[in-house]
């Protein structure tokens, strides 16, 4: 049988020192020929500086004769672990997001949005403090969670603990740039680097592109993550049931995830004004309130007089709770639909909750813009505004011109917020039947939409109304 200094020397060829201590042959300390390879401590007790020891134990043992890295070489393979993932990490730029710059209070929030946004800093620090399972933060841009989760991995590093910070489509990039020809590191090592952080943090899931290969990597980090139960931490600014169902799954099981919605509007627009975005046109239609709403009861038959007192009624009764869908559609122009619409979106927006308020051909003119190489916002996230808006009023659908791309455009934004039961206010002259019918049988679902047929004349008189077929 071979002795161990045999099968070193096998192993290891030239770099095996002539003289070395061994675990079973004790004869002398590491030449200084194995110290300039780096190998191992030159007083390391165990290996006597070659970085490697034959475990003793009897020939039936897997590791019988197999040389293994020895500890005073693992803390230096581990520290080395722990430097790619900082490499690999983006604070950077985020140094400064720590717990003690944070606003838990935020600027000139509701009481309620206030509680809800020291809630979420709350739950973020015990968090850092004792990282277990999985934290998701959702909320809209510039509301806080990506400086909280980013506070979390700055107190970590403060404290000696590793962490991974990356936005998720550049994680899934840094995984494409592996398989290039100039890559440093193997696909492999960065995937498992990855999926084993001690400590993952993914901003902003969601914004990825959806590839077949993209959601396949993310699967695989999730699932295998959810079934190690690391430590992980996902902010999005997504609906969770936009996420795919496999990834979604995992991200709403309670016991291993806590979910924290934080409503906060934007925090880079300061002051109380903060949630008027620059889609709405709300400011103009700011004298419109259910206090000065003219319900008609002297000039308008008993019949008409009842429609519009119930159309009031329904409508105060969504600004109250809004929930759902609200339809208001009328027999043309001039009869107080928008004046209704208006003043749900002046009560709530006094509430201090957000509300975008915009005429349907304007909203499509500012998806149009934001296509322009000029234009300040990038179409998706103008597109994710409105889609996600708490509440959204959509003023005068119908009248917008009826292209492919205006249709599909409305289609996704209906179907969005279809499924996931957003409070929307439509208000339409159009016939039920000349709608769009992806359009028309979400605005029929009584289950979802209540459907309001506002059945007076004009305001203004001179206008015939339409015939509104159901």
């Amino acid at each position: 049988m071979e002795s161990t200094e045999e099968i070193l020397k096998r192993s290891f060829g030239n770099k095996f020192p002539k003289n070395t201590k061994t675990s079973s042959n004790a004869e002398s300390t590491l030449s200084d020929s194995a110290e300039a390879n780096g190998l191992g401590k030159d007083n390391c007790p165990h290996c006597g500086g070659l970085g490697y020891v034959i475990p003793d134990v009897p020939p039936a043992n897997p590791q019988f004769g197999k040389a293994v890295t020895c500890t005073c070489r693992q803390a230096e393979q581990e520290m080395d672990r722990l430097n790619k993932l900082q490499n690999l990490s983006q604070l950077g730029a985020l140094q400064a997001c720590t717990f003690e710059a944070f606003l838990p209070e935020g600027h000139g929030l509701t009481a309620d949005k206030q509680r809800n946004l020291t809630m979420a800093y709350r739950m973020a620090m015990d968090y850092a403090k004792e990282p277990k399972g999985w934290l998701v933060l959702k909320g809209g841009y510039g509301c806080g969670k990506t400086h909280l989760a980013a506070a979390v991995a700055n107190y970590r590093l403060s404290m000696g603990h590793p962490a991974l910070f990356v936005s998720t489509p550049d994680l899934l990039d840094h995984l494409r740039s592996s398989f290039g020809p100039g890559s440093t590191i193997s696909y492999d090592q960065r995937f498992n680097e990855v999926r084993n952080a001690p400590l993952l943090i993914l901003d902003d899931l969601g914004t990825q592109s959806n590839s077949e290969w993209a959601q396949e990597k993310l699967y695989q980090i999730f699932n295998h993550r959810y079934n190690a139960r690391l430590p992980t931490i996902i902010t999005t600014n997504q609906e969770l049931e936009s996420i795919e169902i496999r990834i979604r799954s995992r991200m709403v099981d309670p016991s291993v995830v806590q979910i924290l919605h934080i409503a906060a509007p934007d925090f880079r627009r300061a002051g109380v004004a903060q949630d008027q975005s620059d889609l709405s046109s709300l400011n103009l239609h700011g004298d419109k309130t259910f206090e000065n709403f003219n319900l008609r009861e002297q000039e308008l038959p008993r019949g008409q007089a009842t429609n519009i007192r119930n159309a009031f009624e329904t409508a105060r009764a969504f600004a109250d709770e809004p929930e759902d869908w609200l339809v208001i559609n009328s027999m043309g122009y001039g009869n107080g639909k928008t004046h209704l619409a208006a003043a749900i979106a002046n009560h709530v927006s006094r509430q201090g909750e957000s509300v975008l308020f915009v005429v349907v051909p304007d909203l499509l003119d500012h998806l149009r813009a934001a296509f322009n190489p000029a234009s300040g916002v990038r179409l998706d996230k103008r597109f994710d505004e409105v889609k996600m808006a708490p509440l959204l009023v959509l003023d005068d659908l119908g009248t917008e011109s009826a292209t492919a791309w205006a249709r599909e455009k409305l289609y996704q934004l209906f179907n969005y917020r279809y499924n996931a039961r957003l409070p929307t206010v439509i208000t339409t002259a159009t016939p039920i039947d000349e709608i769009d019918p992806r359009l028309a049988t979400r605005m029929l679902d009584g289950s979802k939409c209540t459907f309001f047929l506002l059945e007076v004349p004009s305001y203004r008189g001179g206008i015939k109304p339409k015939r509104n077929h159901r």
